[in-house]
């Protein structure tokens, strides 16, 4: 996964949003890389409203730090 990230500068807020989340999915992949493991444990946290209010947690920090990078998109309004 060399050089996947090569930059957190979006255009838009949405682009923003979008890249928040792929990076929690590409740490979720690079936490456990094992793809039949992730499609087998799935279906637990799937229906857990805590892993799932979590996750969007995760995403929100991430668009956080997104929006932060790219000055809230001010610059380009």
């Amino acid at each position: 996964m060399k050089d996947w990230l090569p930059t957190l500068q979006t255009n838009t807020p949405e682009e923003g949003y979008e890249l928040a989340v792929k990076l929690a999915r590409v740490a979720v992949g690079m936490t456990q890389p094992d793809a039949e493991i992730r499609k087998k444990l799935r279906p637990d946290y799937a229906n857990d409203f805590d892993a799932l209010i979590a996750s969007s947690q995760v995403v929100a920090t991430h668009f956080a730090t997104v929006a932060a990078a790219n000055g809230y998109w001010r610059d380009t309004e």
